[in-house]
């Protein structure tokens, strides 16, 4: 068993709903969530959208870090995502979302793929990552 940290966040339609979906699904799909953070509303990053609610949550898997982003990516789209983000000129071009999950550690494994990377190489310049992210897991 591992433990991961999963960024969540939703800035369409009912965005508490959204984000208690996914958090069903994870349970469902992914393992038992042992701890959650506040939910907090922050303004979008990096594009002109919507008030975002984020959370991070700690959850305890039995799947790899790839079996662990197929999942996040099929709950994604199970909940009505229809569009990841892009990139064009190699910088991510974002939109507003149902649902966003982004995986931000597996334990203390570091993972540079093509599809994957762990931690999440940009989680320290989000504070509407960080913040929830340091309040379930002080150390940081």
């Amino acid at each position: 068993m591992a433990f991961t940290f999963l960024s969540l966040g939703s800035n369409l339609g009912n965005r508490l709903q959204h984000l208690q979906k996914a958090r069903n699904a994870i349970q469902e799909q992914i393992g038992a969530i042992v701890s959650e953070s506040s939910i907090y509303e922050t303004e979008a990053v990096g594009f002109a959208g919507n008030m975002f609610c984020n959370q991070v949550i700690k959850v305890e898997t039995a799947l790899t870090p790839d079996t662990l982003l197929q999942k996040t990516q099929e709950i994604e789209k199970n909940l009505g995502r229809t569009q990841k983000t892009v990139t064009q000129n190699n910088l991510p071009v974002y939109t507003n979302r149902i649902i966003d999950i982004d995986i931000l550690l597996y334990d203390d494994l570091q993972i540079n793929t093509e599809n994957l990377t762990i931690p999440h190489p940009r989680m320290l310049e989000r504070e509407f990552v960080m913040k929830p992210l340091k309040e379930i897991m002080p150390a940081l």
